[in-house]
């Protein structure tokens, strides 16, 4: 049998721009927010700034399936741990020695455990040597299940499943974890309680994923979605404003309803305006700058959020208790954002300078860059 070599498809300029923008949120979720846990203020912080895991994922998929012409299981997994895990055990390095050095300070829930232990907890979890990477434990579950939703997908299963993944999305919200809420179990427990908040936010963003499949199988879906716009941007206001409300009253916080929208009214507008954006030149490029740096950013940022809030002595909610303290606490935030985005920034731009002086040609698989 011929080999076929199959035409490479070409990157769409509108999702690149929408990656750039995704990792601006979040790293906006982990620096900008304000107000007392429990204030209408913090309330508020919350629903505006976090949720751009949403957007990462729906991208993810979105990526997934536009590339999966050229499928092969072997070669993906291959791929995903040269591109994503390697990357993920090296920038994890400065995390496992700050839970292992500074416990109390970095709020290390798994301090006095044996440290060969420790490792590869935080490893399989993510979420307590460098908060923002339980993502990846998320997204390997999305990589094993490749095969399988390619398979579903051509059986014109797959998208018939998506009202009941909005329906999981909508009213399971993602669970909560921080140090504090698992000290009182044993060790083997607080592993249990991390490894099912990356199981749940599985379940909970898959419909992300898969919608992100959707409508990069039918792109011509997002200029309909373009026309109906004002519908979205609606929901969306309506969905944050019960979020705060429910937040505000209950406790219960989702935040994911109305990033399904903003994702809907993004993706819309920049697929609209695409050839506009590319003929501005210096926004295009410095958007496509920071989308190829997108994933480095998201591997390192927190070091530099941990860095500010332990150099000048802030809180990761930045409190409010009048109105100075508002306008204070949200110039601090904002002063906090720029540290932590031109200072991961500059770090990873000098490594991938280095590696590339050491003739490293996939400088990817050491800093995600």
């Amino acid at each position: 049998m011929e080999n076929i070599i199959k035409p490479k498809k070409e990157m769409l300029n509108y999702i690149n721009v929408f990656r750039g923008l995704a990792i601006l949120l979040i790293i906006a979720g982990h620096t900008m927010q304000t107000g007392a846990k429990g204030s209408l203020i913090n309330n508020i912080s919350f629903e505006i700034w976090t949720g751009g895991t949403a957007l990462f994922i729906f991208i993810s998929g979105f990526l997934f399936q536009h590339l999966s012409y050229k499928f092969e299981f072997k070669e993906y997994l291959k791929k995903k741990w040269t591109n994503v895990i390697i990357p993920y055990f090296i920038t994890a390095i400065p995390g496992i020695i700050l839970c292992l050095t500074i416990p109390l300070i970095y709020k290390n829930p798994f301090d006095g455990l044996n440290p060969f232990l420790q490792i590869p907890i935080f490893l399989s979890t993510g979420r307590v040597h460098n908060v923002p990477t339980w993502f990846i434990p998320m997204i390997i579950l999305f990589f094993l299940f490749a095969y399988l939703l390619l398979y579903l997908e051509r059986k014109n299963i797959l998208y018939k499943l998506l009202p009941f993944l909005f329906l999981i999305t909508i009213f399971i919200p993602r669970m909560d974890i921080e140090p504090e809420y698992v000290m009182n179990l044993d060790y083997f427990h607080r592993y249990l309680e991390y490894l099912k908040y990356v199981f749940s936010g599985f379940i909970h963003f898959s419909s992300m994923y898969i919608f992100g499949m959707y409508l990069s199988k039918y792109k011509d879906k997002i200029d309909v979605l373009y026309e109906k716009r004002w519908v979205f941007i609606i929901l969306m206001l309506l969905t944050s404003a019960f979020d705060i409300f429910l937040n505000h009253s209950t406790g219960i916080v989702n935040g994911s309803v109305s990033k399904i929208f903003l994702t809907i009214i993004v993706l819309s507008y920049l697929k609209h305006y695409d050839e506009t954006i590319k003929s501005h030149e210096k926004i295009n490029h410095w958007l496509d700058v920071t989308a190829k740096y997108s994933f480095g950013l998201f591997f390192i940022h927190w070091y530099f959020v941990f860095a500010f809030n332990q150099l000048f002595k802030v809180e990761k909610v930045l409190p409010v208790t009048n109105l100075t303290e508002f306008f204070t606490s949200n110039a601090i935030a904002s002063l906090r954002y720029l540290f932590t985005f031109i200072l991961s920034f500059l770090v990873l731009f000098i490594f991938k300078f280095i590696l590339t002086k050491l003739n490293i040609k996939n400088t990817r698989t050491f800093i995600g860059v």
